[in-house]
């Protein structure tokens, strides 16, 4: 009891006597919850929770945020209940600790689902509260402190967790101090060895740096005097992740990555910071193109400093990072500046405020959009990580996006709207593709069509966890909408054999089937039917009474049902009808149509190779044939065998392209050491214009033999 009458007096210093009462009485009730539990260290249990309220405590959070934090095991533990923590201790509280609860009272189906859910889960109630994840990183900052205790193989996976996520979202809410040490703890964890020789080189390198850096460090402070700047100057020292890092990253030895010296310089005020800028540019000359203006264009998590780096003395590089006092605070604490100064009056976190909310928010709307918590999660963590650019939008509003993002990722940063319909980028006044990638300072102006719409071939470029939920998101309704019409299609063919018009069938009909399957509307039926997640012919007889399930259950048998007639194919189906890469069918070809579970019907010709291989269920085959006005264009393979000459691929190129037919791609080898084979990879209309195009290739000279190539 001893420790938390301390703790009480210290929390006496900013709390007032009726919210020090609720944090004491949050721990009475978890000591009393988790008594007779103890720690795998051997310390009771409530030392944990204790220790992680002390760390909040350093940021000053509210008396609701460490009641939550002295509880946040309680759920997860013990037999208490959120209905019982609300009556104790009110609806956020037990709101704060429900988000922190993991999911273990649900089966799943590995430990990286539960990890992914979990996760998903803590996100969504710090989109709600900020102090739910304030609470989370506190938590695994003292498990990260205390993890000797754990077996190797689990201190190995906790600490590559904190590295991958939880040091990122630190790092995000501009939690700088927290985010340096959760690095170094799990360096620690994850290669014990190299830390220590690290951690050994930096001590010993250190003592024999500080003569230098205290030479540094007066020249510095002489410099300002002059000029009449009032500032702090220190050195800064490297972390050992740092160095790894950095040593890993740049292939440095450790002698040239410590032989870097960094100093900080705080001021009083802004005008202050770009005066110190000059008077150090005097004293040491500045590297070109090493210098970031962080007050003028602030990170996402509200980081303000000018960042400098110098030629120093003995031709050693001297890092230097300007910034006010209160700027200095936000760095170190990020988001928890908010309870850490808010009753100093003097530290505007507006910004800051903003920019966390609006990535919050963004979660939110993400997680509407993706169901799946490894998806989710996939988002997020492609949103966390800090290597950012800073883009002008045509009016001139600064936006930061994910270094690497393209002109499609700041068309959905800007509105999802812009992004559906983009066709093309203006970056730096240029007309660019959208698959461009944006540089630091680019002003960009995204072009739109009302017609235009996503492509699933962005998800191969995109970098931002909104872009990739949102495309995403349209491309499973827009799949669901033709997958549907397809099913349609397939469905009334079922029940054309069966002599039933379509009309006929009554709508409560289509309700008691939807009850029977468990789904939603007819909508999701007949979308299960074009994504070959259920046969036509069986919806067909349950939908007219045809018969019984056990008829049912046979009709999907191969050979057990007349099949209805061949679908036809017009070439403009969308994404729920495919056509195979495994043999490139084209009009004119003998098609079938084989179904894949999810994916839809992909058609293939009827001697594919690659189906024979996979010996398909015939349930799975449907007849398909190409309808008289198919339209579009489709691909085709063509070999051909030429002698090696100059100028031989732009003739046979040519007379591809006089022959009205696109080249897509274009590769090349020499089988034997003398003819050079060539393979295009065309677009034709049909098998007459494919045959068109190998005629007139055959007329080239030195042209030996052209054939169709299916792969």
């Amino acid at each position: 009891m001893s420790q938390i009458a301390e703790f009480a007096r210290h929390l006496g210093h900013y709390l007032p006597p009726p919210d020090v009462a609720l944090v004491e009485r949050a721990f009475e009730f978890s000591d009393s919850a988790h008594r007779g539990q103890f720690r795998k260290s051997g310390e009771p249990f409530i030392t944990h929770p204790l220790a992680v309220a002390s760390i909040l405590s350093e940021w000053r959070l509210d008396a609701e945020g460490l009641a939550a934090a002295l509880l946040h095991d309680v759920m997860e533990d013990t037999p208490v209940s959120r209905s019982e923590l609300e009556t104790k201790f009110g609806r956020p509280v037990a709101a704060m600790v429900d988000g922190l609860s993991k999911l273990d009272q649900i089966e799943f189906a590995s430990r990286e689902d539960a990890q992914a859910e979990s996760f998903r889960k803590m996100l969504l109630a710090m989109a709600r509260d900020v102090r739910v994840v304030l609470i989370k990183l506190a938590d695994r900052l003292h498990n990260m402190r205390t993890l000797d205790a754990m077996a190797p193989a689990h201190r190995k996976r906790i600490a590559r967790e904190t590295l991958d996520i939880y040091a990122p979202i630190a790092n995000r809410l501009g939690l700088n101090a927290l985010f340096l040490e959760l690095q170094d703890l799990s360096f620690k964890h994850l290669y014990p060895l190299r830390y220590r020789i690290l951690a050994q080189a930096i001590k010993t390198a250190r003592g024999n740096r500080r003569e230098v850096m205290n030479r540094i460090l007066d020249v510095i402070r002489e410099g300002f005097s002059r000029a009449g700047i009032n500032a702090v100057v220190s050195g800064r020292e490297k972390t050992i992740y740092s160095v790894y890092r950095k040593m890993r990253e740049k292939h440095y030895t450790f002698s040239q990555v410590f032989d870097i010296y960094g100093v900080r310089v705080l001021v009083n005020d802004t005008p202050t910071v770009y005066a110190a800028l000059g008077a150090l540019h005097e004293l040491y000359k500045p590297i070109p193109g090493k210098f970031k203006d962080y007050i003028a264009i602030p990170k996402a998590n509200g980081y303000q400093s000018l960042h400098t780096t110098l030629f120093g003395p003995f031709g050693t590089p001297l890092e230097a990072q300007i910034r006010t006092h209160d700027m200095h605070r936000v760095a170190e604490a990020g988001v928890a500046a908010h309870w850490l100064y808010k009753s100093g009056g003097q530290l505007n976190l507006a910004e800051a405020q903003r920019e966390t909310d609006r990535w919050l928010q963004g979660l939110l709307e993400i997680q509407s959009e993706s169901r799946d918590p490894k998806e989710f999660l996939e988002h997020v963590k492609g949103d966390l990580f800090p290597d950012e650019i800073y883009l002008f939008t045509p009016k001139g509003r600064i936006m930061a996006l994910p270094r690497g993002a393209t002109a499609v990722d700041f068309a959905y940063g800007v509105h999802t709207d812009i992004g559906h319909h983009c066709v093309a980028a203006r970056i730096n006044y240029e007309l660019l593709p959208l698959r461009t990638e944006l540089k630091n300072g680019d002003h960009v102006e995204i072009l739109t069509s009302p017609t235009a719409r996503p492509s699933p071939s962005w998800l191969s470029f995109v970098t931002t966890g909104k872009a990739r939920s949102r495309i995403r998101h349209y491309l499973k309704g827009l799949q669901q909408q033709e997958s549907a019409a397809l099913g349609e299609r397939l469905l009334n063919q079922a029940l054309a054999t069966l002599k039933v018009e379509p009309e006929s069938i009554v709508w409560e009909r289509w309700e008691s089937l939807a009850r029977e399957y468990g789904v939603k509307s007819q909508l999701e039926i007949l979308a299960d039917i074009g994504l070959g997640k259920r046969l036509s012919f069986v919806v067909a007889q349950a939908l007219t009474r045809a018969s019984d399930k056990g008829d049912e259950a046979s009709a999907g048998a191969p050979g057990s049902a007349a099949k209805p007639g061949a679908l036809t194919l017009r070439g403009v189906e969308g994404v729920a009808i495919q056509y195979a890469k495994c043999c490139r069918p084209i009009p004119g070809d003998a098609v079938i149509g084989q179904f894949r579970r999810g994916q839809g019907l992909i058609v293939h010709v009827r001697d594919c190779p690659t189906m024979r291989k996979q010996r398909v269920d015939g349930a799975e085959l449907v007849d398909v044939e190409w309808a008289s006005d198919v339209q579009g264009a489709f691909d085709a393979g063509v070999r051909v065998l030429v002698a090696n000459r100059r100028g031989m691929l732009a003739e046979v190129a040519t007379t591809i392209g006089d022959a009205d037919a696109n080249i897509d791609t274009v590769s090349m080898e020499r089988p034997d050491g003398g003819d050079v084979a060539m393979f295009f990879s065309l677009q034709v209309h049909d098998r007459r214009h494919l045959a068109h195009v190998m005629r007139a290739l055959r007329r080239v000279p030195d042209v030996r033999r052209v054939a169709r190539a299916r792969t």
